[in-house]
């Protein structure tokens, strides 16, 4: 089992100055020398286009798109096509001024001074020393890893619009390159849509979501290689790992050998004792006499027997006690080792598990927020459909003055016949519409040539 470090890392603008930034998009490297890796403008978003794909040599073999198309220009340009277009001919509709109208939102912040462009987020998982060990084939698994970052990264930031994704696997460990748009709604100022990068991405965020999406790598990364490796614990200050003496089964077994500490101490007295006695039993050995009959046979004493017998028994007594004390000691060193290997198991469990709850707790809040955008459109659309009923009935009654108006006799009559016809012509009232109505003005203007009496029978 490995434990794996993950980073998640935005590309950030350090140069916070007005000058800074402006000097960063208007000279020909497109950043300045301080640390600056933001695409705050459209030269930034071409090197960065360049380098990911590395159009540079012209070596694509080791990458791969997993979202976008082979430019990630065209791909940042579109995407403002697609989300601020409409907010921007909304925003133009309101304008009294030329100068004051936006012709191209994607160039409109390419220029700007205040906004970046676009932002790119690169994701690791795993070092350098673990991916040393791994051939291409194993490295290229992380395709289906970093398509799950890319789909719970949209997930869990709705307001990030993601243009591209590509996983470069000619390093030494595969990351995947993220660039996208972050936006923000239902602006007071402006177009009521726009790019909003300190909105979406702020200090508290950006921790918020890197351990959210630690968790979610770490079990896409289990399940696609069918293994049990875990997270490397956070730095200072950020999550902590519980260290297997804080476990409550250690603790109980520390207690149970604090409780045979007792016999611990009896087994050193008796060792003790053991060696002052073992050098009454030398001294005894060492002056043992042979009997007169056999030489090689020693003459013992009742007394120094007694002696021997007793410390024999002491030796077997404190020899059988040694072992449990020992047992024991080696059953809490298993016990140690079995404990580590559950906690790195559980840890494992409670990542997925996690990530799990994670997954669904992003879902369930954007439904609650799908559901209340509904609702409001919902009402939204009843307002609109009473406002419709209203003017509607305000149309039909216009029609009718003017139908009314073609039954009358005299000059009066052809007036209103004029008037049809101009709201006719500028696609007022439609095909259908006017045709009634000028029926009914022929109608009228037979019936004015007409007798009295032929008039009230043909009505």
């Amino acid at each position: 089992m490995s434990e794996l470090a993950y980073s998640l890392h935005l590309g950030s603008d350090k140069n916070k100055k007005n000058n800074v930034r402006k000097s960063a998009k208007t000279n020909k490297s497109g950043s300045t020398s301080m640390s600056n890796n933001a695409i705050q403008n459209a030269r930034g978003l071409s090197r960065v286009d360049k380098h990911n794909y590395r159009k540079y040599d012209n070596d694509q073999d080791n990458i791969e798109i997993i979202k976008g198309t082979s430019s990630l220009y065209d791909d940042v340009r579109n995407l403002y096509k697609e989300e601020f277009e409409e907010a921007r001919l909304e925003y133009n509709a309101k304008q009294t001024r030329e100068n004051r109208k936006i012709n191209d939102y994607f160039t409109n912040i390419s220029n700007n001074e205040k906004n970046d462009l676009a932002c790119e987020i690169i994701i690791e998982l795993g070092d350098k020393k673990y991916w040393d060990t791994k051939d291409l084939d194993f490295k290229k698994r992380m395709t289906s890893v970093y398509k799950d970052q890319v789909d719970d990264l949209e997930t869990m930031l709705p307001n990030f619009k993601i243009a591209s994704a590509i996983i470069h696997y000619d390093e030494t460990s595969p990351h995947l390159h993220i660039v996208g748009v972050p936006i923000k709604y239902k602006n007071k100022n402006g177009m009521s849509k726009q790019v909003g990068k300190s909105d979406v991405f702020t200090k508290e965020s950006l921790t918020k979501l890197q351990d959210k999406m630690r968790i979610l790598c770490i079990e896409s990364f289990n399940k696609e290689y069918n293994l049990n490796n875990s997270l490397k614990k956070k730095l200072k200050g950020r999550n902590r790992d519980i260290h297997v003496s804080d476990m409550t089964n250690y603790q109980t077994m520390k207690q149970e050998l604090s409780k045979n500490q007792t016999k611990l101490e009896i087994v050193n007295k008796k060792s003790l004792e053991l060696d002052n006695n073992s050098k009454e039993v030398k001294n005894i050995v060492d002056n043992l006499k042979t009997t007169i009959i056999n030489k090689d046979k020693y003459v013992l004493k009742q007394e120094d027997k007694d002696k021997l017998i007793t410390f024999i028994d002491k030796v077997d007594k404190t020899n059988n006690e040694y072992k449990n004390i020992q047992t024991l000691s080696v059953t809490l060193n298993n016990v140690h080792e079995e404990l580590k290997e559950n906690r790195e198991k559980i840890k494992v469990l409670t990542e997925n598990n996690n990530a799990l709850s994670l997954r669904v707790e992003t879902l369930t809040k954007n439904l609650k927020s799908k559901t209340k955008e509904i609702k409001e459109l919902e009402e939204e659309n009843y307002s609109l459909r009473e406002k419709l009923e209203f003017w509607k009935d305000k149309f039909l009654s216009v029609i009718n003055l003017i139908s009314d108006k073609l039954f009358d006799r005299g000059k009066v009559r052809d007036k209103y016949r004029d008037v049809s016809i101009d709201l006719y012509s500028k696609g007022i009232i439609s095909d259908e519409t006017f045709e009634d109505l000028k029926d009914t003005y022929v109608f009228s203007k037979e019936h004015d040539n007409k007798d009295k009496d032929d008039f009230d029978l043909e009505i």
